[in-house]
């Protein structure tokens, strides 16, 4: 089953490698992946979705919260939330055919982003099984490319959701190393960042 994943992450070098990394290194196949800055330039948001059997869904979840770098990781599958995906398709369709592509774009609440005497570029947004629709019944017109963007999600949950600081790298040991146990609960080591609030 396809499972979809938000991930809220540092934006460094890196953390796009350990997010794959675990999921490769695991077996599991990513179907996409999409990725970009936030409002916070130090902040990326990331959206999978992978394929993963049912009962290790909530391992998956576990492990990218685990990960150097995320800051949070949660499951939309079944939470409220939406989901959304962008498709470019080029359809080279004779000069009988081109009123109905129109029509059938204007179903599907596409656009037309270029035209041409061999055809249209048009692009679609929506969830990905309306998309893998559209496709198909243009498919149907003549020869076609497809461009797809992976999905984008973004959770509906009512609840304002407090960030747990990023797992850090291991403290170096050796004279004037500060052991973690010496800093006071809830207190955070000097010269670290403030853990962001969404």
């Amino acid at each position: 089953m396809l499972q979809t994943i938000s991930i809220l992450l540092e934006n460094k070098p890196g953390a796009l490698l350990r997010v794959t990394g675990v999921l490769s290194a695991r077996g599991y196949n990513i179907e996409t992946l999409t990725v970009a800055k936030t409002l916070d330039p130090e902040l990326s948001r990331m959206t999978i979705t992978v394929d993963v059997e049912d009962r290790l869904r909530t391992q998956v979840v576990k492990q990218m919260n685990k990960l150097v770098n995320v800051l949070q990781a949660s499951d939309l599958t079944d939470s409220p939330a939406v989901i959304r995906e962008m498709v470019l398709v080029r359809v080279r369709c004779p000069q009988d055919s081109r009123t109905s592509v129109l029509k059938e774009a204007e179903i599907f609440h596409s656009r037309i982003v270029d035209s041409s005497v061999e055809g249209f570029a048009i692009e679609a947004t929506g969830d990905p099984e309306k998309l893998d629709e559209f496709i198909e019944v243009m498919r149907t017109y003549g020869e076609i490319e497809v461009s797809r963007s992976g999905s984008v999600g973004m959770s509906l949950e009512t609840r304002k959701l407090r960030l747990q600081p990023p797992v850090q790298a291991a403290v170096p040991s050796g004279p004037g190393a500060v052991s973690s146990s010496t800093i006071p609960s809830g207190a955070a080591p000097s010269g670290s960042a403030p853990v962001p609030v969404i």
